[in-house]
């Protein structure tokens, strides 16, 4: 099957979540021994998320972060405070389990998985853990044209789909995103302003620390890749090809094929958000099937959560990346699912009610 053909199907079997549960699921939070509405966001998760798995007596056991890798051809014009060599760099660092991502996916007992969709390197010293799905060697500069074509586009959302279909057949519960990618905040600035008609000015953010003259550079360079890309922005997944990234498209595919196998998924911080939004603008059910995990304290999350009326669960300053805000949230998720199937209830403890 064609990567063409892997998307097209994959948006066709999305559907939304089954709204059908949601008074027998309503009906048991209210029935849970607490006043009602009083462990608060926790009964807004639980309803997502049995709603999301089509069923109203819910597990949440195996969860999963994916972390992919690729490089960025823009980080040529300077808009990173570190060197594209520090991609490859820190995939071996995850593999090693030094990075934070394996810290806080150890500590929510969650796997991770480490993908690279576009490293520019061949990763030699890498061992069996590195999922190598290699579409390019990184993008290409999009200050001077489109990151990737279209099909190679196709074939990193695909990468993605599969992760997701192979994360419902060994019966994961609750998937993570995660990125690793110097320049990556350039590509996903550039979508955001695309795809949700913010400025440029507004939402873009110093990234892996630049100060304010390369601050102020980085803004003109988005603005150059736009402009330069012009024509091939009028869908969210050609805007994906033309100024967006290997892992970004990756990230795409993860929860669209997520949404497809009715996996909740958790998207993590700034440059996740991107990913989500190209497949939640090509699918707009796939809304139903996420959570976000926390705001970022990269300069225009705030502005562009807003604009996709996303209340985050967490919001710690954190802008790492790595799936570092997924892994924190999904503690927290589990644990309004187990508030949902373990707490005891009014009808079933004969303890009385208000009401009663």
């Amino acid at each position: 099957m064609s990567a063409e053909q892997a998307v097209t199907n994959t948006l066709n079997a999305i559907s939304s979540a089954d709204g059908s549960l949601s008074d027998v699921i309503q009906a048991h939070l209210d029935d849970l021994t607490k006043p009602q509405g009083s462990l608060g966001r926790l009964e807004a998760i639980a309803m997502v998320y049995c709603r999301a798995r089509g069923t109203a007596t819910p597990t949440c056991e195996r969860k999963r972060v994916v972390a992919f890798a690729a490089d960025h051809g823009v980080v040529a014009e300077g808009v990173s405070a570190f060197p594209a060599e520090v991609t490859p760099q820190m995939v071996m660092n995850m593999l090693s389990g030094g990075a934070a991502i394996n810290v806080l996916t150890r500590h929510a007992g969650a796997e991770l998985r480490v993908v690279d969709i576009g490293v520019n390197d061949p990763l030699e010293a890498a061992d069996d853990t590195l999922y190598r799905r290699k579409v390019r060697p990184g993008t290409a500069n999009i200050a001077q044209g489109p990151a990737m074509t279209e099909d190679e586009m196709l074939q990193a959302v695909s990468v993605g789909i599969d992760i997701s279909c192979q994360a419902a057949t060994d019966r994961v519960d609750l998937l993570g995103s995660g990125e690793m990618g110097i320049g990556n905040t350039t590509a996903s600035t550039a979508l955001f302003s695309v795809l949700l008609d913010l400025p440029v000015e507004e939402i873009t953010g110093r990234g892996t620390g630049i100060d304010d003259s390369a601050l102020a550079h980085k803004i003109e360079i988005i603005k150059r890749a736009i402009d330069a890309n012009r024509a091939k922005l009028d869908t969210p997944l050609g805007a994906l090809a033309a100024v967006g990234g290997l892992e970004i498209a990756g990230i795409c595919g993860l929860v669209l094929g997520a949404a497809a196998n009715r996996i909740p998924m958790v998207v993590d911080g700034f440059i996740s958000t991107a990913g989500a939004l190209c497949a939640i603008k090509a699918k707009p059910e796939v809304a139903d099937y996420l959570f976000f995990s926390h705001r970022s304290n990269e300069q225009g999350h705030r502005r562009v959560l807003d604009a996709m009326n996303v209340d985050p669960i967490l919001d710690l300053d954190l802008r790492l990346g790595e799936g570092t805000g997924a892994a924190l949230a999904m503690p927290i998720i589990e644990a309004a699912i187990k508030t949902y199937n373990e707490m005891a209830t009014f009808s079933g403890a004969g303890v009385s009610n208000r009401d009663e």
